[in-house]
C-alpha cells in the first residue's frame, strides 16, 4: 500500500445563469483503503476562480500550489487577473509538457470573468482541454453524468444548480465505493468565491 497514491474522486462542476457550481465528495482511497475521510478537491485560485480535482491527491496539490503562483505573478505584473480560458490553457500546457511523468490527475476549471462564466475540462496530458456546460470527474462520474443531462438546463439559476450538483455527487456515493464521507460545494459569482456551509449542503441532501 505504501507504494500507492491517495486518490479523489468525482467532482462536478456546472456552468449557470449568473455563475458556476463545483461540488465533490470527500473521500480519498489507496487502493480499497479508505485512506481520508476529509480530502480536499476544490481549490481557490483566485477571487473568482478555482479547480476541482480527481485522481492523485499529491500531484493535484503540486499542481495547484505551480498555478496559484503564477496567477498571482501575472495579477501583479498585468494589473488585473486571466482569464478563465487563460488558467486553463496554462495548466494544459502545463500538463502537456509533463506527458512522460504525467500529473494523474483530471481536472474541471471553473469561474466567472468579463466574459461571464467558464468551466473547462482537463485531462491528465493536457491533450484535451474542452469548455464545457456541465462536466463530472472521477470514478463516479458516470453516476453523475446520468443525472447532469437527465436535469442540466443551459442558463439555469445558480440555486438550481446547487441542487443539481448535488444531486449528482450524491448519487455517485450511493454507488461509487470510492465515493463518500459527505459533500463539498462552492459557487463563484461576480460577487466571489463562496464555499456552502455543511449544515446548508446537508438540509439539500435531506430534501432529495
Amino acid at each position: 500500500m505504501s507504494g500507492e497514491q491517495y486518490k479523489g474522486t468525482t467532482t462536478v462542476g456546472l456552468a449557470c445563469e449568473n455563475g458556476v457550481v463545483l461540488a465533490s465528495e470527500k473521500r480519498a482511497t489507496m487502493g480499497n483503503f479508505i485512506a481520508s475521510k476529509d480530502a480536499k478537491k476544490i481549490y481557490q485560485i483566485d477571487d473568482r476562480l478555482s479547480i476541482a480535482t480527481a485522481g492523485a491527491v499529491g500531484d493535484a496539490q503540486a499542481l495547484v500550489r505551480l498555478i496559484s503562483a503564477e496567477t498571482k505573478l501575472y495579477k501583479i505584473r498585468r494589473e488585473k487577473p486571466m482569464t478563465v480560458s487563460a488558467i486553463a490553457t496554462l495548466l494544459s500546457n502545463i500538463l502537456f509538457t509533463q506527458k512522460y511523468f504525467p500529473y494523474l490527475v483530471h481536472l474541471i476549471v471553473g469561474g466567472i470573468d468579463k466574459k461571464g462564466p467558464g468551466l473547462y475540462s482537463l485531462d491528465a496530458l493536457g491533450g484535451q482541454i474542452e469548455e464545457r456546460k456541465a462536466v463530472a470527474t472521477g470514478s463516479g462520474s458516470p453516476i453523475a453524468y446520468g443525472v447532469l443531462e437527465d436535469r442540466y438546463k443551459e442558463n439555469m439559476p445558480l440555486k438550481e444548480g446547487v441542487v443539481l450538483a448535488i444531486r449528482a455527487v450524491h448519487t455517485a456515493i450511493k454507488r461509487d465505493s470510492a465515493s463518500g464521507n459527505g459533500i463539498e460545494v462552492v459557487t463563484i459569482t461576480p460577487e466571489g468565491y463562496k464555499a456552502l456551509d455543511t449544515t446548508e449542503v446537508s438540509k439539500i441532501v435531506d430534501k432529495l
